[in-house]
């Protein structure tokens, strides 16, 4: 159905963005100084940041939940969880400490969160896969 399709598009996204944002904060402390002479020094800014996180977790959220109740099966939340607890406080109380510590939070929490979007999509395809449509099926 076209609703279960925006779904995994939403899924697939919030992959991306959680990818995107480990990517971005393992390799952030390496390429700091260089952000200015490439005109992406809004990259290292901690507005673009936890605008970027706010998203990831807010679309994670949404996805991950909505899959968990196709699938029932927990292991997509219990990467979430933890993914996004590290990005929460990797963005907002890690980032006044240590920038190492900020960014091996911010790293793992996304690639925590990724993990749990691939594998929310992989049990909500096997779900969608053995779904039959019986008298009591609402769909």
């Amino acid at each position: 159905t076209d609703k279960s399709r925006w779904w995994h598009v939403a899924d697939r996204v919030g992959a991306a963005a959680s990818f995107l944002c480990a990517i971005h904060c393992a390799l952030l402390p390496f390429v700091l100084a260089a952000l200015p002479l490439l005109g992406l020094e809004f990259l290292a800014d901690h507005r673009f940041e936890r605008g970027f996180v706010m998203f990831a977790c807010a679309l994670a959220s949404v996805a991950l939940i909505r899959g968990f109740r196709r699938h029932q099966h927990p292991l997509p939340l219990l990467l979430a969880v933890p993914g996004l607890a590290l990005l929460l406080i990797g963005v907002t109380f890690a980032q006044n400490y240590s920038i190492i510590l900020h960014s091996v939070m911010v790293t793992c929490g996304g690639l925590l969160l990724a993990s749990a979007h691939f594998v929310n999509l992989y049990r909500d395809r096997r779900a969608g896969a053995v779904h039959v449509h019986g008298a009591e099926c609402a769909h």
